[in-house]
Order: C-alpha cells, then sequence, then structure tokens
C-alpha cells in the first residue's frame, strides 16, 4: 500500500513500508476509518514502526509489540488520539508529558494529541520513551502492584469506622483487593449523602467477607 511522506521538523521522511517495519493491512483500515484523525495516527504509526515494533491489532486498537510483549496502543476518542504506554508507569517521563487514563489507573500512561503539529514537537521525546520502554522489556523489570496500593479512606467511611468497630474489623479483614473495590465505589459518589448510602448498603456483603462486584 502507497503512503503519503510524513516529513518531520527535522526533515527526515518515512514513506511507508520501505522505511519502516513491516506494516499490518488491519491498521491500514482502522486509520482510513478514523478520518478525522488520519494524520495523527500515521505520524504515530511512523514512529513506531521506525522503532521497528511489531504492529498488529488488539483490543480493536493498533498495537505495537516488542517481542510479543504489548508496548503501545493507539486509540481514538471523540476529542483526541491517545497514544498509551501499558507500563507507563515504569517510564521517567523527565517532561511529565504522561496521564493516566483514568482515575484508578496504575499501570498505564498515555499522551493525548489534537493536531499533528503535537507529534512533531514531540517526536523525538516519543521516540526516547518507547526505547526506554524496549530496555524495561529486555530488562525484565516488571510493575509493583503492590507499591502505592492502598487508596485514602473516605471521610465517610472512617466516621463508620468509629461508630462501629466491628464493621472496622470486617473491612479489614478484607482482602487488599475487596478493599480496594469498596474504597473505589465509595469514592465514585461526588456527594457526601451518596457516599454514606453507599457505605450503608456495602454493610452487609462487608459483613459476609465480599468485595464490590461479588455475589452473595
Amino acid at each position: 500500500m502507497a503512503m503519503s511522506p510524513v516529513r518531520w521538523p527535522d526533515d527526515t521522511f518515512f514513506t511507508g513500508p520501505d522505511d519502516m517495519s513491516s506494516t499490518n493491512p488491519s491498521v491500514d483500515g482502522y486509520i482510513r476509518k478514523h478520518k478525522q484523525w488520519q494524520d495523527i495516527l500515521a505520524a504515530l504509526r511512523a514512529i513506531m514502526l521506525d522503532c521497528h515494533l511489531v504492529e498488529e491489532i488488539k483490543w480493536r486498537s493498533p498495537a505495537y509489540t516488542f517481542q510479543g510483549a504489548n508496548l503501545t496502543l493507539m486509540g481514538t476518542a471523540k476529542d483526541y488520539v491517545s497514544l498509551a504506554f501499558l507500563k507507563g508507569v515504569l517510564l521517567k517521563d523527565e517532561l511529565k508529558i504522561l496521564q493516566a487514563p483514568g482515575e484508578n489507573s496504575r499501570i498505564a500512561r498515555m499522551i493525548k494529541f489534537t493536531d499533528v503539529a503535537q507529534v512533531h514537537k514531540l517526536q523525538k521525546t516519543i521516540r526516547q520513551y518507547v526505547l526506554e520502554a524496549i530496555e524495561l522489556e529486555k530488562a525484565g523489570v516488571k510493575v509493583d502492584l503492590e507499591k502505592g496500593r492502598e487508596l485514602p479512606i473516605p471521610e465517610e467511611l472512617q466516621q463508620a469506622f468509629d461508630a462501629d468497630s466491628e464493621f472496622e474489623s470486617a473491612f479489614y479483614a478484607l482482602t487488599p483487593g475487596r478493599q480496594r473495590s469498596w474504597i473505589i465505589h465509595i469514592n465514585g459518589a461526588k456527594q457526601s449523602a451518596t457516599r454514606v448510602s453507599r457505605i450503608e448498603k456495602a454493610r452487609p456483603k462487608i459483613f459476609d467477607g465480599l468485595g464490590m462486584n461479588e455475589r452473595p
């Protein structure tokens, strides 16, 4: 498939398959489908392939792997294109351009783009981040999921503990994952009254040793 040249600020050209690692036809289709973001997707793709990553489709999006390990994922939203580093929390990110995809994201980090000029401006940094991610994979570095595992206890939940020591004991008898599920659920309510209501509804399941998504 012929591709239009992508010009970088330093006058480097990426013209397609002859200059880069092998392209995946499914990604060609993905880029054609997202007409609004074609220039950004093509520019990011050029960087990924120039770093000799393997191009695939995973989770219905272009994914880039190194020796079978998932490194990056491109995606589109209504207002932006994202480039996610699937173990982004491990990257140094000296420019502080990475952000968590969601409030409770613990591993992945992403960069958002709204125009291709942003890709051009950051292309050297993106390449450095990709190469850093590759080196982490080569070294076998793993994400420490225990680090930073604890979430702050909602004020309303602490008040419930203070008023009922048995309830507090039942909560801390739960596995860390179950505790986390309840804290996330309670903190998801914007209003204090709603958080209190969620706590009261949670009591029976907590006393039964269950997490938020488990059934009695």
